[in-house]
């Protein structure tokens, strides 16, 4: 037997539950693990379940599944746990994200494969070459935006890219590559936006003598830093910390905040609500 996560979307109804356990019995698969929620605000329900069985008799679950009166108006997949998420990480001139995620990957501790990074400048290549990464330099300007991100999107097509991470990527994208990338690309940024919004948002929340500081992960759209929210994070100071150990605290905080969202996105704990999330 092999393991595989099934995530399910669809109609708030009664008997899905139900539906899913006859359908996983029938083949006598054995469920690991199962998380649901229902969405009042939506009347949506999600489910996430985690089962062993013979790789052959999966699609035989899902058929079950479809095919049952209870599930109505449904995003239905399967995939086996230890299928490894695609992945192609957007950085600029700041390395500490990016640094983080190519150790978490190297040591095992993030279920992707990354396939290659993209700055827009040279600074992180050779990081990117210590682990034996391909390192693309796409360079953006006002004048060449539109070639950049078709190119961009021609890699992202080529190497058959599940999730594109942006790794402090100082680059607005354009609300058609956000369309082309809904629903796997994740950004990060400090949780000041748009409280401190500008150059030095720490410097300016140290003016502002701010008690918390913090990141939030969240999935890219064409409303610039208003994507639906997979992680945040806060961290507490005093008014002892300099601009620029809050900037230090920030970077550590936005470096965890984004590893965990993209590992919840790699494990299929993420699911879509309109314009929030539901993580298992």
């Amino acid at each position: 037997m092999a393991r595989h996560i099934m995530t399910l979307t669809c109609d708030d109804r009664p008997g899905i539950v139900a539906a899913v356990s006859a359908a996983l019995l029938a083949v006598s698969a054995n469920i690991v693990e199962n998380q649901q929620y229902s969405d009042e605000d939506t009347d949506l329900f999600f489910m996430r379940t985690v089962f062993d069985a013979e790789p052959h008799e999966v699609e035989q679950v899902l058929s079950a599944i479809r095919d049952s009166p209870a599930i109505a108006h449904h995003h239905l997949a399967a995939r086996p746990e230890d299928e490894h998420c695609r992945t192609l990480i957007l950085v600029s001139k700041f390395d500490h994200c990016l640094l983080d995620l190519l150790y978490r990957w190297k040591s095992g501790d993030l279920p992707i494969d990354i396939v290659g990074v993209v700055g827009n400048h040279e600074d992180c290549r050779g990081l990117v070459d210590y682990y034996g990464l391909p390192f693309s330099v796409i360079p953006v300007t006002k004048d060449t935006k539109a070639e950049a991100e078709a190119e961009l999107l021609r890699l992202v097509e080529q190497e058959d890219v599940g999730l594109v991470v942006l790794a402090r990527y100082m680059q607005i994208l354009s609300d058609d590559l956000c369309r082309a990338l809904e629903g796997r690309a994740i950004n990060i940024h400090h949780s000041f936006l748009p409280g401190f919004k500008g150059a030095k948002p720490y410097h300016q929340a140290h003016d502002r003598g701010v008690k918390l500081i913090g990141a939030s992960a969240h999935y890219v759209t064409a409303d610039l830093d208003e994507g639906p929210i997979i992680e945040q994070d806060v961290v507490r100071v005093t008014h002892a910390e300099s601009p620029e150990r809050l900037v230090a605290i920030g970077r550590d905080v936005e470096r965890r905040v984004l590893s965990r969202a993209v590992r919840d996105h790699a494990e299929s704990r993420v699911f879509l609500s309109g314009r929030r999330t539901i993580v298992f």
